[in-house]
C-alpha cells in the first residue's frame, strides 16, 4: 500500500493528500467513491467536479494510483483476470460460436447493418438470455429510436416458459432524446449501479449514432461530432470494465457509392466507433428469411459468419 509524504498509508479517499472530509464529500457525489475511480480520472474532470486546481488535482490523482500500484502485469496476472470475464448468449448457438461463446463482459460489442437486419432483436435476446440466466442481474437499455418493445420481451420469456413480469422489473429502459441526453443517461449510469447496488451485467444503447447522424449535418460538423462520440464510446468502455458488464451498441450504415464491388455500406461513426468497439458483428438480411452475421473484427477470432432466424420465440438457430 502506498504511503503519502506524511507516510501514512493511503486506504481510502480521506487518506489522499489535500482530501479532508468536505473535499471527499464533494468527490463522493461525483461518482468518485473509490480510489479506483479517482485513480483513472483525469485533472480536468477533479477540478470541475470538487473545484480545485490543476496542482491539487494531479497531486490527488498521482496518490491513488501509486496506492493502487497501477502499473504493467503479467500475462499470467491478466490471463487470471480473464476468468471473470463472462459470456451472454444471443440465443443462437451458432451466433454464440463466432462469438467465441457469446457477447462478452468487459468490453463493446457492436452491431450494425441495416434497417430490418435483426440489430434490436438480437439486443432485445440478449437483454431476455441475461435475466433468465440470473435471477438478480439487471439490464439497462437506453433506446434512441423507440424501438424496445415490453411484448417482444414477453414473447421471448414465454419461449423460455420464465415470469415476464419478473424480467421486465429487472430491465431499466430509459428514452433518450437528443445525443446530450444521451451521454448524461450513460454517465449516470454508474451512479446507478452504486446507488441502488444493481448487478448489471448488459448495457444496451440502441442506436448508438442515430442522434449524432441527425443533429451534426455537413462536413463542416464532422470533427465535433466525432470528438463527442469519442467521449460517449471512452464512458460505455470504463463503465465495462469497472462493472465488468457487456455493452452491446446498434449502429447504422450509409452507403458507399464509390465501392463497385462487394457490399457497399459502412458503419456511422467512422474510426471512432470502430476502434472503440472490441467485437463488430456486421448484421445483413439473408435469403429465405434468414439473417447473417458476420465478425469483421475482434482481438482473438476469426473473421468468420454464421446465419440464423429471427421467430416469435427469438434468435434461433436454422
Amino acid at each position: 500500500m502506498a504511503e503519502d509524504k506524511n507516510n501514512t498509508k493511503v486506504k481510502s479517499i480521506t487518506d489522499l493528500p489535500g482530501v479532508g472530509s468536505a473535499t471527499a464529500e464533494k468527490l463522493i457525489e461525483a461518482g468518485y467513491d473509490n480510489l479506483m475511480s479517482i485513480a483513472v480520472a483525469s485533472p480536468g474532470d477533479l477540478m470541475e467536479s470538487i473545484g480545485v486546481g490543476e496542482g491539487v488535482a494531479r497531486k490527488i490523482i498521482s496518490a491513488a494510483r501509486d496506492a493502487l500500484e497501477m502499473g504493467f502485469e503479467t500475462g499470467v496476472d491478466l490471463l487470471e483476470k480473464r476468468k471473470k470475464v463472462l459470456k451472454i448468449s444471443t440465443g443462437s448457438k451458432a451466433f454464440d460460436r463466432l462469438l467465441g461463446g457469446g457477447v462478452e463482459t468487459g468490453c463493446i460489442t457492436e452491431l450494425f447493418g441495416e434497417y430490418g437486419s435483426g440489430k434490436t432483436q438480437v439486443a432485445h435476446s440478449l437483454a431476455v438470455n441475461v435475466v433468465a440466466s440470473d435471477p438478480e442481474a439487471q439490464v439497462i437499455y437506453i433506446d434512441t429510436e423507440n424501438t424496445f418493445r415490453p411484448e417482444r420481451i414477453i414473447d421471448m420469456c414465454n419461449a423460455k416458459k420464465i415470469d415476464y413480469k419478473n424480467a421486465l422489473s429487472r430491465i431499466r429502459v430509459a428514452r433518450a432524446y437528443n445525443s446530450d441526453h444521451q451521454m448524461l443517461l450513460v454517465e449516470k449510469i454508474d451512479e446507478l449501479i452504486k446507488k441502488e447496488k444493481l448487478k448489471a451485467k448488459l448495457v444496451v444503447v440502441d442506436s448508438l449514432t442515430a442522434h449524432f447522424r441527425a443533429e451534426f449535418v455537413g462536413r463542416g460538423t464532422l470533427a465535433e461530432r466525432q470528438q463527442k462520440l469519442n467521449r460517449h464510446m471512452h464512458e460505455l468502455l470504463k463503465l465495462a470494465d469497472y462493472h465488468n458488464l457487456a455493452v452491446v451498441v446498434t449502429n447504422q450504415v450509409m452507403a458507399k457509392p464509390d465501392i463497385f464491388f462487394g457490399d457497399p455500406t459502412q458503419a456511422i461513426g467512422g474510426h471512432v466507433v470502430a476502434h472503440s468497439s472490441t467485437f463488430r458483428v456486421y448484421l445483413r438480411k439473408g435469403k429465405k428469411g434468414t439473417r447473417v452475421a458476420r465478425l469483421v473484427d475482434s482481438p482473438n477470432l476469426p473473421e468468420e459468419e454464421c446465419a440464423f432466424i429471427i421467430t416469435k420465440d427469438g434468435i434461433q438457430d436454422i
